[in-house]
């Protein structure tokens, strides 16, 4: 490993990660969301350099196509990964994007390229359990309200403009979910560590449990906050993400 080499840009992260910290770690955002889910979070978690993962059909890829099913997602993505597999790393995915992190580690495994140290998933019950996402039953209408809602949580004041962009991007998200089916367990090669938000209103502890079927190693964490505070790296968060060196 060279100090300071230069990787190719790649649409598929808002930056180009560097050479300089000896592990990374991918950051899979959640439906109707994008890298800036992690905006606020620091470049590097200590040793680990913070490598936000932008899906296409958002934000700065507004213009590229939507990915469609997570599993053409996870093929396409393999390939923008595979040069930067060249030293430890771990996936950390909330929610929905939980099952294109997983997918991803599949295909990973399928090529005979690396896999993480680490699957992280947060917040998300597992792939059989997909289905129950309550936003795979809402309208339109309640999308576009739930939209609206996380705008405000985050301290801004939706304007009508933001709140369709948003909209559309959770529908396209929504329509992939909603065809995402994968009723039979099959385990990954690394250990998974499963993050429940406290606070969570709609992910219990009990809906996360059907995880332990999917790797020989499967931890439990109970992190203080609530769905979405993740997006604010609490002291706590950075802890357990760091805790696999």
């Amino acid at each position: 490993m060279t100090s300071g080499t230069a990787i190719t840009a790649s649409p598929w992260f808002v930056r180009p990660p560097s050479a300089d910290h000896p592990a990374r770690i991918f950051c899979f955002p959640f439906s109707g969301s994008g890298a800036s889910a992690f905006s606020a979070w620091p470049a590097a978690l200590g040793d680990v350099e913070v490598c936000p993962v932008q899906f296409p059909g958002r934000e700065n890829r507004l213009g590229h196509p939507h990915y469609g099913t997570y599993e053409k997602l996870a093929a396409d993505l393999v390939e923008a990964l595979e040069p930067l597999l060249d030293r430890p790393f771990a996936f950390f995915a909330h929610c929905a994007g939980a099952m294109p992190a997983y997918e991803t580690v599949l295909r990973l495994a399928e090529l005979g390229l690396p896999t993480p140290d680490r699957l992280f998933v947060s917040g998300q019950p597992a792939p059989h359990d997909a289905s129950r996402d309550r936003m795979l039953t809402m309208t339109e209408s309640e999308l576009r309200a739930e939209v609206e809602s996380f705008v405000r949580s985050r301290g801004i004041e939706p304007r009508p403009d933001m709140v369709d962009l948003g909209l559309m991007v959770l529908l396209r998200d929504t329509a992939a979910a909603a065809a995402y089916r994968r009723t039979e367990a099959v385990a990954v090669d690394c250990p998974v560590v499963v993050l429940h938000w406290r606070d969570d209103p709609d992910v219990g502890l009990a809906d996360l449990q059907g995880w332990r079927r999917y790797a020989d190693s499967v931890e439990f964490r109970v992190v203080d906050g609530g769905h979405y505070d993740f997006m604010d790296a609490p002291g706590e968060l950075q802890k357990a993400l760091t805790s696999w060196l």
